[in-house]
């Protein structure tokens, strides 16, 4: 199945084997053009010295989650997305158990979308947010360090 169809890509996207996803152990749960949803369990990997969830770690599932929404929706544009800014705030520490991730478009369009996350615990409280503003490129466009010469 193409990205650019209609329906849920969960399964399609978990199978990129992404380095960073992987390592976190996030499993996609849902992926589609209007919402992306990502689950992971809090390892020690994840934590920082004081025992929470370190921030880069939310800041880093706030990215996931809505860079694959966008992707997704992109598509069907027949074009790709780069992240432009990430504002994350973390507002409940965490120091075991499930986090899910849910991200949903503030605005898409033919040339940047705005999505949004939410991460929560296992109780439902709200442990961080974010938001990422992103540009969608033409699907062969090339990107810095794909043979595109950088003009000084």
């Amino acid at each position: 199945m193409s990205l650019a169809e209609p329906g849920d890509h969960a399964a399609e996207v978990q199978s990129y084997n992404d380095g960073w996803v992987t390592a976190m152990g996030v499993r996609f749960v849902r992926a589609t053009a209007d919402e992306c949803i990502a689950e992971m369990v809090v390892g020690p990997q994840h934590r920082q010295p004081l025992g929470i969830v370190h921030g880069g770690v939310y800041a880093g599932l706030v990215e996931t989650v809505t860079s694959i929404g966008a992707a997704v929706n992109a598509a069907r544009y027949d074009r790709h997305v780069v992240g432009l800014e990430n504002h994350s705030s973390f507002l409940h520490a965490v120091r075991e158990g499930k986090l899910t991730a849910r991200a949903v478009p503030l605005s898409t369009g033919r040339r940047s979308q705005v999505w949004e996350a939410t991460i929560t615990d296992e109780q439902g409280r709200i442990a961080a947010t974010g938001r990422v503003r992103l540009l969608l490129l033409e699907a062969n466009a090339p990107l810095a360090g794909e043979g595109a010469a950088l003009k000084r």
